[in-house]
């Protein structure tokens, strides 16, 4: 019954446990004292972001094929006060503010041009010997195309038409592919014979990155990019990395070539770039690249304008902090006092020799930093939890703005590396097995005498400013209590302070949805985002089917036993599944001689199921599915694949 009650809550049912809190006089003082600390009145980022501007969408709205706006800033313009608010940290203000300029600017005159503040991402725009050379066409189809009528408005009509040569994907994160449609289409790809460049191991981390474990990551993300929040001062103001996500459709085309691990000059329409790889910094496929006829630094996500993530907290392999260094190190070694300009696929160019140098010094150091700090206290017996209360920033921190944790953090950043070394465990017998916290809360609320003690506990170190203390209290509260709405509305409270005084737009918006979620005021928004066929058809099948896998009821289906044979006609593959012992193992490749079932189905027809476009029980009736050998076998099997509801509580039972 409590689980129900729970859900109930969580889920579409109203709950105004209370209404948002104001700044307290404890966060007033921290955000005061962070202003103080820092040189926010430092210029030369807001000139650096308004440098040759040459146009811009007007009110910056785009709407898409159904009418709807895919992204829209107008909810924003209460980023025009330059003095924050007490709600939000000054320095994260400073970042929203800089990442809300928007529009069209031009970075090398007549050579390379940027489309900035119209997704989370940047499209960057290389003028060719005889044509366009696009890099990172955003994430939505709608949000690029938009982008590129306004560079052709503003640019093509000085001089003139000219045709789309090649698009670079920098790396394997949708927002820096899945606009393409919005460019090009597959058709002038293949008759204009448009390159499509990308680093190597490319095809297979775009599509699969979020296949297996995308529904726990998808649910993250609304809460880190807060999705599920209203603009506003006390709402979401920006990620860190840029403004936020668009909301339309995301795309996929597959690349004609690939850049080796090796690196090395590519002449493109007639103009050569030197590639560096990056693997395994921020995106497990990535590569930087330079034109030294431009004497232009492409960065692509290795260095931005802020401290990166070395763990997502939508979720993600944990990245290598010491490698990204040593690729930073490299760059600045091959380009540094080459380098004019450094622009990167998130935020604004840096200009000057000089300064693309500091760049790239602080950036190396910044990430260096996080990795042998994290070492250095671990060796002498700190655990997970321990290494960020015991280190300070880095001292770069303190004066560069780029190194700043906007979005990743120094602290969650040194857990992440700390985790890439030693696992989830921090040695200690006691955390290796605890008990669930459902199950640990319940004691935890007797221990403290029951539930108004603890609910006094909690109330008392937030009026004492202890707002962490007093998040971990209540949680354990609410966690065994989920209908007590005084412990909800107490634990939304400390929520909402900690996220007023959050400099990483990620850790911001993720206090102030889980307040929000608490409250029941959160926004219905599953995603933002629809994938497209042609995102759809690029996922292996092979990949397909192990995240069916993951979707194997194995209690129902312990008894089971079968081999289900798929053949696929018209992608000319086989997939056999062989179940058994509540496990279901997919074999790619592979032909049974003698299955319980074999499942004639187009891969297309597998599409039309992702895209919900059609559903099994249809196309059974319809004969687009031959099922031979045991029928009820196959559907017994298959019903134990149940979807997972995306709507899971994430702050509650």
């Amino acid at each position: 019954m409590r689980r129900l009650t729970a859900l109930l809550l969580a889920g579409s049912l109203p709950f105004t446990a209370t209404a948002q809190d104001a700044a307290s006089e404890a966060t007033r003082t921290a955000q005061a004292e962070i202003a103080k600390r820092l040189p926010l009145d430092d210029p030369r980022d807001e000139a650096n972001a308004t440098r040759g501007k040459l146009a811009e969408i007007a009110d910056g709205v785009i709407i898409g094929k159904d009418g709807k706006p895919v992204w829209d800033r107008r909810p924003y313009t209460f980023l025009g006060d330059k003095k924050a608010p007490d709600t939000v940290n000054p320095s994260l203000w400073r970042q929203a503010r800089l990442n809300a300029v928007h529009g069209l600017f031009e970075v090398v005159p007549g050579k390379i041009w940027q489309l900035r503040g119209y997704d989370i991402s940047v499209m960057t725009i290389i003028r060719g010997k005889t044509g366009w050379i696009v890099v990172d066409p955003l994430l939505s189809e709608e949000a690029a195309a938009a982008g590129w009528k306004l560079f052709a408005d503003t640019v093509e009509t000085k001089s003139g038409t000219l045709p789309v040569k090649a698009v670079i994907f920098s790396h394997s994160h949708s927002d820096h592919f899945g606009g393409v449609g919005g460019i090009v289409t597959p058709e002038q790809v293949k008759k204009d014979n448009i390159r499509i460049i990308a680093p190597h191991g490319f095809s297979e981390e775009a599509t699969s990155e979020n296949v297996l474990a995308g529904g726990a990551m998808g649910r993250r993300a609304l809460y880190m990019f807060g999705s599920i929040l209203p603009p506003g001062p006390a709402g979401q103001v920006d990620t860190g990395l840029g403004p936020k996500l668009s909301s339309g459709t995301i795309g996929y085309m597959e690349p004609t070539e690939t850049v080796a691990a090796t690196g090395g000059t590519l002449t493109i329409d007639g103009l050569a770039f030197e590639f560096l790889d990056a693997g395994g910094t921020e995106a497990p496929s990535e590569f930087v690249f330079y034109i030294p006829a431009y004497k232009a630094l492409h960065t692509t996500e290795v260095v931005t304008h802020n401290l990166h993530n070395i763990l997502t907290l939508r979720g993600a392999q944990v990245r290598d902090a010491l490698h990204w260094s040593k690729v930073i190190d490299a760059m600045l070694l091959k380009w540094g006092g080459k380098a004019e300009v450094a622009m990167a696929s998130h935020h604004w160019p840096t200009w000057g020799t000089g300064e693309v140098g500091a760049l790239l010094t602080n950036q190396r150091d910044a990430y260096r930093y996080v990795h042998d700090r994290t070492l250095f206290l671990a060796n002498r017996g700190a655990t997970l939890h321990e290494l960020a209360d015991q280190t300070p920033e880095a001292p770069v921190q303190a004066g560069d703005f780029s190194t700043r944790g906007y979005y990743g953090t120094l602290n969650h950043d040194m857990k992440a590396t700390y985790q890439r070394y030693f696992g989830w465990w921090d040695g200690n017998p006691a955390n290796f097995n605890p008990l669930p916290p459902e199950q640990s809360a319940a004691k935890y609320v007797a221990l403290a005498g029951g539930a108004d003690k603890l609910l006094a506990a909690g109330k008392a170190a937030i009026a004492a400013g202890e707002y962490r203390w007093a998040a971990e209290l209540l949680n354990k509260l609410v966690f065994a209590e989920p209908d007590n709405k005084a412990a909800r509305g107490a634990l939304s409270s400390a929520y909402d302070q900690l996220g007023y005084q959050a400099e990483s737009g990620a850790w911001r918006n993720y206090y102030l949805a889980a307040a929000a979620s608490l409250r029941g005021t959160a926004l219905d928004n599953l995603s933002g985002n629809g994938q497209s066929r042609s995102f759809v058809s690029a996922i292996p099948t092979a990949v397909f089917f192990d995240a069916l896998a993951t979707r194997f009821d194995a209690a129902k289906g312990a008894a089971l036993k079968g081999t289900f044979q798929f053949v696929l006609p018209d992608s000319k593959e086989a997939v056999s599944v062989v179940v058994g012992g509540g496990v279901e193992f997919p074999r790619y490749g592979v032909t049974d001689a003698a299955p319980t079932a074999t499942i004639t189905i187009d891969r297309k027809t597998l599409d039309d199921v992702m895209l919900g476009q059609a559903q099994f029980p249809a196309l059974l009736q319809s004969g687009a599915i031959r099922i031979d050998g045991d029928r009820m076998a196959f559907l017994s099997w298959f019903a134990l694949h149940p979807p997972a509801d995306p709507r899971f509580n994430v702050v509650v039972p």
